[in-house]
């Protein structure tokens, strides 16, 4: 046995031995007998780059020339969520004609009542002003900087106000573009209204006779003279094409407000289509006497009725969609008044081809469908979806009066290729006609008519399976105007999107990829 001092020579040497051994290149893994290679782990992926901040945008620099001697007033700028525009106020009253260019940063403001042009009267007269039109180019915004702000083509001017369907021209109002609305909000500023000189009925003259130069009334609502009528009827009143007219109806005069489209005594060569209105606090639009041709309108949240038409219109409508805001809106449709000259001649007459109603409430009419007033009316491939409501309403025996041309009666309503979802009771007559009398009227089990129909609608108001069965009329029939097709509503399936892109979005109802995004908003284009 080594003693104490022996061991520690021992020990002392051999960790000498260790400690010499040992350098920087000479580490050996354990059972490898080679170098030790450190495997460092994949340095992790950078962050993804934060999402671009929301497309804004910037005042243009000043207001531009639109014609000669009419000048916009520069009005500073405004702000809301996305970006700051300049405001170009237009002048009370247009007197050449003009042109408001798509300038990106810049709305044009109405300061109040804007005219296009003077009234020329209902005739056309060799000692006439220059007739004015105001064109408005695609992409362009109007808004009404205060409730009293509305447009007023007078009779013997027009308008142009053709977008595109990847620019649409918008009039809206003030709240709207600081972002103050809400898809509740309605009534910001007037509407757009359209005069001509084609006739009307209910003269404003006791003496006038109905349809003829001397019948003339004033637009509903207006404080000052705003007339239309005449006898005119292939007048034109311009073009009005891809337009949005959002949160109009503001309260005029006497509790009577605006639509957000307005015509009074239109003639035949005008031309609509492509429309949307959004938010009135009164009619989707209200045509007042004259002949009316228009294709693809979409009514969405009005707070009155949808389609109103009036005092003698001659009117074809195809391609319409409507939609009632949840808890607001009366009905789709209301056709004439029962009033001491609804036996005024020329007599109106209002067919309707390939439509969707979404009808969500009881409202002021009880029904979707309201036709009084003597008219006569065409109802064609239908889809009607009214379930807490009657789905057709008719009042005074005039209005189902068998054919008479001596008065210029056509007979009563049309009904071919209709399907609905009724409330209780399914039809209401007033004013001596009978609740048996409406329902023989629609005719369910004939014509392809259906009033027990089971809807199978699709994103809201697109044709399913049990639209698609549905036989088609054959509006052509009808005249010249409106379009064959093999599907009642008023859209086909889901490759039919007419609707989509140039409209607005709301929780109302989304209609698609939109190139302006949300009603509450303004497009940044």
């Amino acid at each position: 046995m080594l003693n104490p001092k022996l061991r520690g020579i021992v020990y002392a040497t051999a960790a000498a031995a260790l400690v010499t051994g040992c350098g920087a290149d000479d580490i050996a893994s354990p059972g490898t007998g080679g170098n030790i290679t450190i495997n460092n782990p994949a340095a992790p992926p950078p962050p993804p780059p934060p999402p671009p901040p929301p497309a804004t945008v910037t005042a243009a620099t000043g207001c531009p020339t639109i014609g000669n001697p009419v000048q916009l007033t520069d009005d500073g700028t405004i702000t809301g969520p996305t970006g700051t525009y300049r405001v170009c106020t237009l002048p009370a009253r247009l007197t050449a004609s003009s042109t408001l260019t798509k300038i990106p940063g810049l709305l044009y403001r109405l300061g109040g009542r804007v005219d296009v042009g003077t009234d020329q009267g209902p005739t056309e007269e060799t000692s006439d002003p220059s007739d004015v039109v105001l064109t408005i180019q695609p992409g362009v915004v109007v808004f009404g900087g205060t409730g009293v702000s509305w447009l007023n083509v007078n009779r013997g001017n027009r308008i142009s106000a053709v977008g595109t369907a990847a620019l649409p021209i918008i009039f809206t109002s003030r709240d709207n573009v600081l972002g103050l609305n809400t898809d509740s909000s309605i009534g910001q500023w007037g509407g757009v209204v359209l005069n001509g000189r084609a006739p009307i009925t209910d003269c404003a003259a006791p003496s006038a006779a109905p349809g003829t130069i001397a019948c003339e009334r004033q637009v509903e609502g207006a404080v000052d003279s705003a007339l239309y009528g005449g006898a005119t009827a292939a007048d034109n009143s311009g073009r009005m094409s891809y337009v949005q007219i959002r949160f109009s109806g503001f309260v005029l005069s006497g509790n009577s407000e605006l639509q957000s489209l307005t015509t009074g005594g239109t003639g035949s060569a005008t031309v609509l289509d492509h429309i949307q209105s959004f938010n009135s606090s009164d009619d989707g639009a209200e045509f007042f006497g004259g002949l009316v041709n228009m294709t693809h309108f979409v009514s969405i949240g009005a707070d009155d009725d949808n389609l109103d038409t009036d005092v003698g219109v001659k009117a074809n409508f195809q391609y319409v969609l409507a939609v009632q805001r949840q808890g607001a809106g009366d009905s789709m449709i209301e056709a004439d008044s029962d009033n001491t000259s609804d036996g005024n001649l020329p007599r109106q007459n209002t067919r309707l081809s390939n439509f969707t109603f979404i009808q969500r409430n009881n409202t002021g009419n009880s029904s979707a469908i309201l036709l009084r007033g003597g008219t006569d009316y065409t109802l064609a491939n239908g889809v009607i979806v009214s379930p807490n409501t009657s789905c057709l309403r008719i009042s005074r025996p005039q209005t189902i009066a068998a054919a008479d041309a001596a008065i210029d009666e056509a007979g009563a309503p049309l009904v071919r290729s209709v399907v609905a979802q009724c409330g209780t009771p399914k039809f209401r007559g007033d004013n001596g006609v009978s609740e048996a009398q409406v329902a023989a009227v629609f005719g369910t089990g004939a014509n392809n008519n259906n009033d027990a129909f089971t809807p199978s609608l699709t994103s809201l108001f697109v044709n399913g399976a049990n639209e698609t069965a549905v036989t088609a009329f054959n509006a052509s029939t009808l005249n010249s105007f409106f379009a064959a097709t093999t599907y009642i509503g008023a859209v086909k399936d889901t490759n039919d999107t007419w609707y989509a892109g140039w409209t607005c979005n709301s929780v109302t109802a989304t209609l698609g990829t939109s190139v302006t995004g949300l009603c509450t908003s303004l497009p940044t284009f």
